[in-house]
């Protein structure tokens, strides 16, 4: 850096005029200040002529003129601050979207109540058939059979002023019937089986994540219905995909060997759209 004011010019002039008019009293070319201050040539050039446009933002062009000033010892700072080229603020940020909390908290609680009644829509038919199997018409056909012969025409001819008459049940001595088989169990609704390493991610109704990760050969993920919203399976040839007991062809749904669905509440399956 040169330091001597002996080439220093007189003030006046553009921040280029002075500049160049520095680096002729010093005896410097263009390509020698370009050298020192490792800056193309026609940057200097474009300096000397007040040409600023040319070279960028206006910080960087702050940037360079101080780093030629000093190589010349020139002080520029007094016409740096009234120049064009001063200092900026920068320009304030103004978000033109915003959404009241209110209005967020409706809409989570909005799709909380619509997997809430999807699911109750699917859980609850369930629970009342389990709940009240099929056995009172077998029991009442049984009580039926064991009155004696004849019991229900007495009944019938005996006047209607007479109170009925209990006839009593004898319980017969004979063998017992065999209790009933209990009833196959219905399969799930959505059952996945591993022959080889698949990477698996399954999201349930409530926007959970039932499962994600990878599974290996010989292991096996069932669900109930209405619990599944979405499916994405890796390495599909290694994967059996059962809806109802029934096997999935995964083609339809299947992209580069991973295949992507979602289930509706009735159980069927779509592609999911990207």
């Amino acid at each position: 850096m040169m330091q001597s004011n002996e080439f220093a010019p007189e003030v006046g002039g553009s921040c280029g005029a002075r500049l160049k008019q520095a680096r002729e009293a010093a005896g410097l070319s263009i390509e020698d200040v370009a050298a020192k201050l490792k800056m193309p040539a026609r940057a200097i050039q474009s300096l000397e002529h007040d040409d600023f446009a040319r070279i960028g933002a206006p910080v960087f062009v702050r940037g360079q003129l101080r780093s030629y000033a000093r190589l010349l010892g020139v002080d520029l700072e007094e016409q740096l601050v009234g120049s064009p080229i001063a200092s900026t603020a920068p320009s304030e940020l103004v978000s033109h979207t915003h959404t009241p909390r209110y209005r967020r908290v409706f809409e989570q609680t909005t799709r909380r109540a619509v997997y809430i009644v999807m699911t109750a829509a699917i859980a609850v038919p369930i629970w009342i058939a389990t709940r009240h199997p099929a056995g009172n018409s077998a029991v009442q056909s049984l009580d039926m059979a064991a009155l004696p012969a004849g019991a229900d025409a007495a009944q019938s001819a005996r006047p209607a002023s007479e109170p009925p008459q209990r006839t009593p049940v004898i319980a017969s001595i004979g063998p017992s019937l065999p209790p009933a088989a209990p009833a196959a169990s219905a399969p799930q609704a959505l059952t996945f089986k591993f022959s080889g390493d698949s990477w698996v991610q399954i999201v349930g109704n409530d926007g959970r994540k039932l499962e994600e990760g990878i599974l290996g050969a010989g292991q096996e993920r069932s669900y109930a219905p209405g619990e599944v919203a979405n499916v994405r399976l890796g390495n599909t040839s290694a994967v059996q995909v059962l809806n109802a007991g029934q096997p999935v062809d995964l083609t339809p749904f299947s992209r580069a060997n991973v295949a992507r669905f979602t289930l509706s509440s009735d159980g069927s399956l779509a592609p999911v759209s990207d």
